[in-house]
């Protein structure tokens, strides 16, 4: 899978695959998948960014990454052990 050099990576098929892949390990319990604290009661009103979005923003963020690689590598560091 190419990088997300494309604005609109997240509209397309390779896009949504990622989102489910993050929703997947969400939900499993073999991942420790907390919410993260963040500063912006706007779009957070309790402080707490859900994962799925900490992890999208930052692939929006830095559109370099490759996302399969980010995705394996995020699936090692949070793999309860």
């Amino acid at each position: 899978m190419p990088t997300i050099s494309k604005t609109n990576f997240f509209d397309t098929a390779e896009g949504a695959e990622i989102v489910r892949e993050l929703h997947q390990m969400e939900q499993s319990d073999g991942f420790v998948t907390l919410p993260s604290y963040s500063a912006n009661t706007e779009l957070y009103s309790d402080n707490l960014m859900p994962f799925v979005d900490k992890h999208v923003s930052y692939l929006k963020s830095h559109p370099s990454t490759n996302p399969q690689h980010y995705i394996s590598n995020l699936r090692m560091m949070t793999r309860v052990r």
